[in-house]
């Protein structure tokens, strides 16, 4: 039986769902004691939601942290996940003007709120140890064989995750022009592919780092392995205390766990690191210039469950930081969104796939639902271009001047 929480709720949540403009819903469910149809019935994106138990008009009046949890726990079933969520997002954008529009009202609540809990050091390596120190072996469920956790590049709609990562991360050192005689510095080590593919097959000596225990731990013994130790130092440090001069400098996916209190930090360093006529390349998901300032300082089911802390910058923001630091100019730019769209879908396929073993490890199904709902969510995001990814080449001038490898892998599409 309902609550009389969920009694209230309903109303409140069905006045909403007839807001819908961009797609079709059915909700059908205990909730309701026919199912109820919202939005366009000729539109292009249509789902069905099937509600299990009560509280889900609850849980729709609290965004995504109330939907994600709930789908956890069981209370509603979708079939197709990422089409609901790509509904959502196109939905959002009037949304967005309204919180805008209110955003001055609940700024500086929001800041205070932010500025408390800024990532300082002890808090940042919580944070990452929350996502990236969850298991080896949960990672090695949907990733690839070199455990790249970041945006692929697919070369062709045949190309396997294996293929498109290695195509990744081999752009990466011919838009840096890495040779034997650079010194690389990578901040945000992952599983160390790009450092040991950086090392191994470029001949360039790679110093990364990482605030991941477990991370740090994986990359020393992979580098190991591959007999890489005269070229490859792993750091288990924070990019805040790192010291030197590199001649290239690559972050790939790293930023999104910075804070938006440090950016302007990260890239001061950044420029600090790097000798004059170096390059860095930045790998970062971005967020649309208009929704940064909003979405920043709210507690989304991302930076609640997800990412802890994560904030998402916006072009503008990167530009300004960069700008605020000096030193550095950019000098190409890739957008790989739809790439990392088809990668989230292959993730998720891979992971729902291995149900049965993620079980077998201890990873229960309130966890393996909640992911779900994740790596869907990421993927909505992606193809609706709510959230973007983009290689950011960048030039600190100086004497020395960029390799033509360099020079060329910057012309983008």
């Amino acid at each position: 039986m309902a609550s009389a929480s969920d009694r209230v709720a309903g109303p409140i949540a069905r006045a909403l769902l007839r807001q819908l403009r961009a797609g079709h819903l059915v909700v059908a469910g205990p909730e309701d004691a026919a199912h109820r149809e919202y939005g366009d019935p000729s539109a292009d994106l249509r789902t069905t939601i099937t509600v299990r138990k009560p509280g889900f008009h609850r849980a729709l009046l609290r965004g995504s942290n109330g939907l994600a949890e709930s789908y956890a726990d069981g209370v509603w079933e979708c079939d197709d996940m990422v089409v609901l969520i790509r509904m959502a997002a196109r939905n959002m954008r009037s949304i967005d003007r309204v919180r805008r529009v209110i955003h001055p009202l609940t700024s500086l609540v929001q800041r205070i709120n932010g500025i408390r809990r800024r990532p300082t050091r002890r808090r940042s390596r919580r944070q990452i140890a929350a996502h990236y120190d969850l298991g080896n072996d949960l990672f090695e469920l949907f990733l690839d064989e070199s455990l790249t956790y970041s945006a692929a590049i697919f070369e062709s709609p045949e190309a396997t995750l294996e293929e498109a990562q290695q195509a990744k991360l081999h752009a990466i050192c011919r838009k840096l022009g890495l040779g034997p005689d650079d010194h690389l510095v990578e901040i945000g080590s992952g599983w160390g592919a790009l450092a040991m593919l950086a090392a191994g097959e470029y001949g360039a000596r790679v110093t990364t780092t990482t605030i991941s225990q477990e991370q740090h731990r994986v990359v020393n013994e992979r580098v190991a392995a591959a007999g890489l130790e005269d070229r490859v130092t792993v750091l288990l440090s924070d990019y805040r205390d790192l010291e030197g001069r590199y001649d290239k400098l690559v972050s790939v996916e790293m930023i999104e766990a910075v804070g938006w209190q440090y950016f302007d930090t990260f890239f001061a360093k950044c420029s600090d690191l790097l000798r004059p006529g170096g390059a860095m390349l930045l790998q970062a998901i971005t967020i649309e210039d208009d929704a940064y300032e909003v979405e920043k300082v709210s507690k989304s089911f991302i930076n609640t469950h997800i990412f802890p802390g994560g904030c998402l910058p916006s072009l503008e923001i990167i530009a300004r930081a960069r700008a605020k630091a000096g030193g550095l100019v950019e000098i190409g730019r890739e957008d790989l969104t739809r790439h990392y769209a088809v990668t989230l879908e292959r993730w998720r396929s891979r992971f729902e796939a291995a149900a049965d073993r993620a079980h077998e490890l201890g990873y229960d199904q309130r966890f393996r639902r909640l992911w779900s709902f994740y790596l869907s969510y990421c993927e909505a995001g992606f193809r609706e271009e709510r959230i973007g990814d983009f290689q950011l080449l960048m030039a600190k001038p100086g004497p020395a001047e960029l390799p033509a490898a360099g020079r060329a892998a910057t012309v983008t599409g």
